[in-house]
């Protein structure tokens, strides 16, 4: 609350928060709609491999052709215009720059940007849930070591989890599970870049008009994104997987405390306190009633009968004992949102989530019978889907994080849904991404 009071004072005083974005895609389109409408906040500066893409990203999301056009991020600032270059270790550098999102794509990429942020001493907004799947733990330590905030991207659902699950036990409840909703079946583990398309109802017309990116939305599909997600939201909450993984149980919001409740009390969860995935698919392919397919949820438990009675008189819908209750939010928009973490970080320094331990990791599971000579290609594509469980057990099993598992090459057969270990694979640990994950393994495993 009072954030918005507190950014038009910041533009009053003529003090905007300075803003440099990295990445083009999706998320970071949403955030520059905007950035520009936004009081106090200073879009100085759009990085991309290619600048080209970041002048059409600010176009399609209404900026003007004169405000793209600065030939600094110091001119940026002072015009407010933006700079639009392909260099981000200059970018985060600049004196001008004060908070640094990254929406890049791929984890080693993202744990490179949040090492030079530390190095120049810039707080950062961490929109690659792939890289903070993989090391966000440790790069919000030296981040706070340093006196900075490392902050998960409001918006995105493990953002959104943080603060439910925050609103909760600031509320005194105890949280029996959270998470968000999604599309599935387990048919959609095997499911490759190929075969994508039909599962989303999108035709080759469709597809040919657009700018769809298969293997992206593959990784929606085939429980990637999921587990990555649930990752992060474990490490910032303190919630905990099932020993197994997910089980995306069939859900809609009506029915959300009787199901995500534990099994000794009818419902799904291996114990209290557990991170869950919601299909808005019944099994048989039918659509959930009233599903939860974009939003995100947090069910809690009543501990005492003054309680179930007032979860009743206020409408409360409750499992059949009272004991439990469900809070949910039907959708969330990304990039649109994120100017939530922007202002928080920015006037606050405080993060809208943020790891703050190592409870869960996402591994590399294979999705076909694999022969050795077989190189991996990473999230949403042919050859591996990414598995969430316990963090422990990953290290203690030596199982290969996903968020390494591109590029790679297999050097034994591994079978359809076998996870990957670090010694099935030819793969170069001696990369910086590679190292750093195994340093916060000698410190968090």
């Amino acid at each position: 609350m009072n954030l918005h009071r507190l950014l038009k004072q910041r533009e009053a005083d003529g003090k905007p928060l300075r803003v440099a974005l990295i990445g083009t895609g999706k998320f970071a389109s949403m955030f520059l709609s905007q950035a520009q409408r936004t009081p106090g906040l200073r879009l100085v500066a759009v990085v991309d491999a290619h600048p080209g893409n970041a002048r059409a990203a600010l176009t399609r999301a209404g900026w003007p052709a004169h405000a793209l056009n600065a030939s600094s991020i110091h001119e940026a600032f002072k015009s407010g215009k933006v700079y639009c270059c392909d260099d981000a270790a200059t970018t985060i550098a600049d004196p001008d720059v004060e908070i640094v999102i990254d929406a890049s794509a791929g984890a080693a990429a993202g744990i490179e940007h949040a090492l030079v942020c530390v190095e120049y001493g810039k707080h950062m907004i961490m929109a690659n849930v792939s890289a903070d799947a993989l090391a966000g733990p440790l790069m919000a330590r030296r981040a706070r070591e340093a006196g900075l905030v490392y902050s998960l991207a409001y918006g995105d659902q493990p953002a959104l989890i943080c603060e439910m699950v925050d609103w909760a036990r600031a509320s005194g409840f105890e949280v029996i599970a959270s998470g968000k909703g999604t599309k599935y079946l387990p048919e959609f583990h095997t499911s490759t870049p190929d075969t994508v398309w039909p599962y989303y109802g999108f035709t080759d017309e469709m597809v040919a008009a657009g700018d769809f990116d298969a293997q992206m939305f593959n990784s929606f599909l085939d429980g990637t994104k999921s587990a990555l997600e649930m990752a992060s939201t474990c490490n910032a909450t303190g919630l905990t997987p099932s020993p197994s993984g997910l089980h995306f149980p069939p859900c809609g919001a009506d029915d959300l405390a009787r199901v995500l409740r534990p099994r000794e009390d009818g419902g799904t969860l291996h114990h209290r306190g557990q991170v869950e995935v919601v299909s808005s698919l019944e099994r048989d392919g039918r659509p959930v009633f009233r599903d939860l397919r974009w939003g995100v949820y947090v069910t809690v438990a009543a501990d005492s009968d003054f309680v179930r009675r007032c979860f009743k008189e206020y409408g409360m819908i409750t499992d059949p004992s009272g004991n439990f209750a469900a809070m949910y939010k039907p959708y969330h928009l990304i990039g649109l949102e994120l100017g939530m973490s922007v202002a928080s970080v920015g006037l606050r320094r405080e993060p809208t989530g943020s790891p703050t331990a190592w409870h869960a990791d996402v591994i590399a599971t294979a999705k076909r019978d694999m022969e050795p000579g077989q190189e991996i290609d990473g999230e949403g594509g042919y050859t591996v889907f990414g598995k969430l469980m316990p963090a422990r057990q990953s290290v203690a099993d030596a199982y290969l994080p996903l968020g390494l598992a591109q590029g790679v090459t297999l050097k034994r057969a591994v079978r359809q849904s076998q996870p990957i270990r670090w010694s099935d694979v030819a793969s170069d640990e001696e990369s910086r991404a590679a190292r750093y994950r195994r340093e916060m393994e000698q410190i968090f495993g």
